[in-house]
């Protein structure tokens, strides 16, 4: 942890709050740049992991609004390749997981990760309704949160053909404890009244 969280006349910053809410570390980070130079969506990001790790390091508060808006948190794929690659070991896809629900909650959300958006709470939303992924019910809504309603609509037939749509979701039998997962996870300011 930084020397800042230890200090009590100064405020926390983004990276402290980082470390004391999913324990990871950022400036273990020594910027050898393996993170970036293996991220399959790098070319995509207006901040690369790397740099974004910077950003969180220097306890400047617009270098970490600006992490916490930019584009790259929303393309991050979670595939852990970063994670992997790092030789700290330090959790990248956890630290773009923190500065999501930052960006959700600061109401900071990148405009060109609407989309992102929306199809992660669809996809969250059926698997908190039967327990796993029912992809009828994911692209249903998906397509109300979007309006993307013809995107993709003349591969329904050829997936549903070739069996891969299932009209109806299978269940868990015990959707009871998936939806407790759901509420135990849920931070307290998300909880609806």
């Amino acid at each position: 942890m930084s020397m800042a969280a230890h200090s009590h006349d100064k405020p926390m910053t983004l990276a402290d709050r980082l470390a004391h809410e999913t324990g990871v570390d950022v400036f273990r980070c020594y910027q050898c740049g393996k993170c970036s130079a293996g991220c399959p969506m790098a070319a995509e990001m207006d901040y690369p992991s790397s740099v974004l790790m910077r950003m969180l390091q220097t306890g400047d508060e617009p270098s970490a609004q600006k992490a916490i808006a930019s584009h790259s948190i929303w393309l991050c794929l979670s595939c852990e390749t970063c994670f992997c690659r790092c030789p700290m070991e330090i959790d990248i896809p956890k630290v773009a997981d923190y500065l999501r629900s930052q960006a959700v909650q600061q109401k900071k959300v990148h405009p060109a990760a609407k989309n992102i958006r929306r199809f992660h709470e669809a996809f969250l939303d059926t698997i908190h309704y039967t327990g796993r992924l029912y992809e009828v019910g994911l692209i249903a809504d998906y397509k109300t949160r979007s309006w993307n309603l013809w995107q993709d609509v003349l591969m329904a037939p050829v997936l549903f053909i070739k069996g891969k749509l299932k009209l109806w979701p299978h269940t868990v039998a015990n959707r009871k404890a998936v939806r407790k997962l759901f509420e135990r996870s849920r931070p307290v300011q998300e909880v609806k009244p």
